[in-house]
């Protein structure tokens, strides 16, 4: 497993990682790789600080189930009820390749198909509908809006399939982050702070890095090689679509925009694997987190990612994919693992049958899960299985 790793970092394919194995949910092992920084050659610790992307998605759906366990809303409930703008959407029709050629709503979206990408909801960054480009016309996540402002332009553009069609991985979580401060009367990182990050002692992460702890956090790699450090300012750049990450803005992105530690995301990772408890610390109930990876997609829709993202034989459940079949190279306790990771390189995985989890964070933009990360899983299986 070690070894494995230290070859990427070695051929220059990363510039570091560190990783958390948990059995049992105990740490069984942890190791670092590489560098956060190669020039100044400053290692990688606990407490480096990562963007961790997409991995903000599950904390964002948890936040939700948090409020759902309050009675705040049920699963079936149309988003209308809550976003009136929703109402009366269009939907771009089946093959067309103008946005404006759309139909008539069938049925309207529920929460339900929000929190596991089947509400028609598209990204805008990754080219997958006619409809992204009006996603990058109106500048969807502009980092100087607010999630009420993304919210009110969503709904001017078209759903990008019929709800309940098709699993399309989109901004949902971040219409998820806009109802949670709906539900709950508070701002989401306000609503995080209090419900999620304080109980659980998670003190490194945030929406953005405030400047005494600036010097913790890891540079980010364009995938070159050798490594090229990614420099903000090109307009293309993560850290620059999301506004950046070293100063407060007003959109608090529920689908990408925190950063984290792995020290602060184990025990968030092991509050999970403890059916939402850690300690004396109770986040969610058991049945919550059990719902939270139950497949939520209809019979036949299987998760179908952009780009070149590998996961086959893989369904969605509440913020989780949920893994139906082995990789090559996986044991059979494979299946049923949930999992989800952040574009940058942070990549997170909870085995129920093998009693496993793991957690593996670098910085390279875009990452390659198919590579680094399910390679670390094999060698994971292997030596804990």
């Amino acid at each position: 497993m070690h070894l494995a790793m230290q070859d990427f970092v070695d051929r220059e394919l990363l510039a570091g990682a560190i990783s958390v194995v948990l059995k049992d949910n105990r740490i069984v092992d942890k190791k670092t790789w590489g560098y956060a920084d190669t020039e100044s050659r400053t290692e990688i610790h606990d407490n480096t600080i990562f963007r961790i992307f997409s991995n903000t998605k599950i904390i964002t759906s948890v936040a939700a189930m948090i409020l759902y366990e309050e009675g705040h809303f049920s699963l079936d409930d149309p988003l209308e009820k809550y976003l009136p703008q929703f109402q009366n959407m269009r939907v771009l029709k089946k093959g067309a390749d103008d946005p404006s050629e759309t139909e008539d709503l069938q049925v309207q979206p529920t929460i339900r198909q929000l929190m596991s990408h089947q509400a028609g909801i598209s990204y805008g960054i990754f080219s997958e509908s006619p409809v992204d480009a009006l996603y990058n016309e109106w500048d969807i996540l502009a980092p100087h809006s607010t999630l009420a402002d993304m919210v009110d332009k969503l709904a001017r553009i078209p759903l990008a399939s019929q709800p309940g069609t098709r699993f399309q991985y989109s901004i949902s979580t971040d219409v998820l982050a806009r109802l949670v401060e709906i539900w709950s009367g508070e701002p989401l990182d306000k609503f995080l702070i209090g419900k999620i990050f304080s109980p659980l002692a998670m003190t490194d992460t945030g929406f953005h890095v405030p400047e005494p702890k600036r010097a913790r956090l890891a540079t980010n790699y364009l995938p070159t090689n050798p490594l090229e450090p990614m420099k903000p300012g090109l307009g293309t750049a993560p850290d620059d679509i999301l506004g950046g990450f070293l100063e407060p803005k007003a959109l608090c992105s529920g689908g990408a925009g925190l950063v984290s530690t792995i020290a602060d995301y184990t025990r968030f990772i092991q509050m999970l694997v403890g059916e939402g408890s850690l300690g004396d610390v109770q986040i969610l109930k058991p049945e919550t987190v059990a719902l939270m990876h139950t497949n939520q997609l209809p019979e036949g829709v299987k998760v179908q990612c952009p780009a070149d993202w590998f996961m086959p034989d893989t369904v969605f459940g509440l913020g989780l994919a949920i893994k139906r079949a082995p990789l090559e190279g996986e044991p059979a306790e494979a299946i049923d693992e949930f999992h989800w990771g952040g574009l940058a390189g942070t990549h997170t995985w909870i085995s129920p049958r093998a009693g496993i989890a793991a957690l593996i964070f670098t910085q390279r933009f875009p990452s390659f899960h198919h590579e680094f990360s399910h390679e670390f899983k094999r060698q994971v299986y292997k030596a804990v299985c």
